[in-house]
């Protein structure tokens, strides 16, 4: 049982502003430790491979792979602080003061934002080159993609900003020292939960249910070309190939993004009620842990992202004129 005499204060000589420091169980405290070690590195590795291959080879600057720079851009951010902050908060004090704990706030939930605008972007860029492929390159091009990211990254900005406007303006205002969280209204919680998930989910499933229908659409036409050319037995493979591989990538993007938010905004709706913070928690790392996939969702199925990790860890890279070969 954990209890207040248990724990020490984080300011012994501040007794009456001074935070409890956290008192973790040791099954907890290996939790923490095994998540802090295993799953931030890896998300700030695998991030950091994605930004270095597309930033580094010119062949790989389409607007298809500056959207997964983008969003890599801001898991990295997700593994680099918010998930060690996350971990070292249950399990010590907050000692870096107000003002680095509003930053350490605004910059969690501008790289959530704005990872989930990167997806929402992923998802127009697909639903174009499948539901419009004759007309992607005229309407989908470089200079339009690196617009719409630095509009997504600015309105995440104003948008966190808006949310965390009190937290920010006036840091510490509702916390003990020792402590790093935040307050914000009833109202805003709303917004939260319609922007970062609501609406994005809603646009993310109905694109791809588009992308799907498509795809089948052409599985199935190509499937009749074929019949009518050479065996049936053939077009059968082709069709139902095509068919498998549209409902696959349907469901790896769909059903990760949602496995991974909706228990984090399920539990953030029965805040006020019977949910503990250790259960808080693990639905937030959750959450986080999102960002550890998108890059094997989005890159490691792709054959140049091998490649270019072969390409970075042999060194290879800082061979004179490399950016120019051959990755594809």
């Amino acid at each position: 049982m954990e209890t207040h005499e248990e724990a020490e204060f984080c300011f012994p000589e501040l007794l009456n502003t001074s935070c409890l420091k956290p008192v973790v169980s040791q099954t907890n405290a290996v939790v923490y430790h095994i998540l802090l070690f295993t799953f931030s590195p890896l998300t700030v590795a695998l991030n950091l491979m994605v930004i270095i291959s597309v930033a580094h080879f010119r062949q790989l600057h389409t607007p298809t792979n500056l959207l997964l720079l983008s969003l890599a851009v801001s898991d990295l951010f997700v593994g680099l602080v918010m998930m060690p902050a996350e971990i070292l908060l249950k399990m010590t004090c907050w000692f870096l003061g107000d003002s680095m704990c509003s930053l350490y706030v605004f910059l969690g939930w501008l790289s959530v934002s704005a990872s989930v605008g990167d997806m929402v972007l992923i998802s127009v860029d697909r639903y174009v080159a499948i539901c419009d492929p004759l007309h992607y390159t005229h309407k989908v091009t470089v200079k339009r993609v690196k617009v719409c990211i630095c509009l997504c990254w600015f309105c995440s900005g104003c948008f966190c900003f808006g949310i965390l406007n009190d937290n920010l303006t006036h840091p510490g205002k509702y916390i003990c020292q020792g402590e790093c969280v935040i307050s914000i209204s009833h109202v805003a919680e709303v917004v939260d939960l319609v922007s970062t998930f609501i609406l994005p989910i809603s646009a993310i499933i109905a694109l791809y249910m588009s992308v799907f229908v498509v795809a089948v659409s052409q599985a199935r036409a190509m499937r009749s070309h074929i019949t009518s050319i050479t065996a049936q037995r053939s077009g059968k493979a082709v069709a139902k190939k095509s068919e498998l591989k549209a409902a696959r990538s349907l469901g790896v993007l769909v059903v990760v993004f949602l496995i991974c938010f909706c228990p984090y905004y399920c539990v953030y709706l029965a805040a006020d009620t019977s949910v503990t913070v250790t259960v808080y928690f693990y639905a937030s790392f959750l959450m986080y842990i999102n960002s550890c996939l998108n890059p094997l969702i989005y890159s490691l199925f792709y054959p140049w992202f091998r490649k270019s990790v072969k390409q970075i860890f042999t060194m290879q890279i800082l061979q004179p004129d490399s950016q120019n070969i051959n990755i594809l």
